[in-house]
């Protein structure tokens, strides 16, 4: 029963790991959420200064 070791064997590890304090996720996801909106801002202002460029161009 190689399947029934598997299950048991993954619950035990599964014991063995420190998951993180809620105010370590909610920090971590400010964090994420913040680079995002950063991220999105930079690229929309670059998108925005490449098509007038371009416009301008052609």
């Amino acid at each position: 029963m190689k399947i029934v070791q598997f299950f048991k064997e993954s619950v035990a590890e599964l014991k063995k790991v420190v998951w993180p304090a809620r105010d370590d996720v909610f920090s971590s996801v400010k964090v994420v959420l913040i680079s995002t909106v950063i991220v999105a801002v930079l690229l929309g202002a670059l998108d925005m200064l490449f098509t007038a460029g371009f416009n301008f161009m052609f």
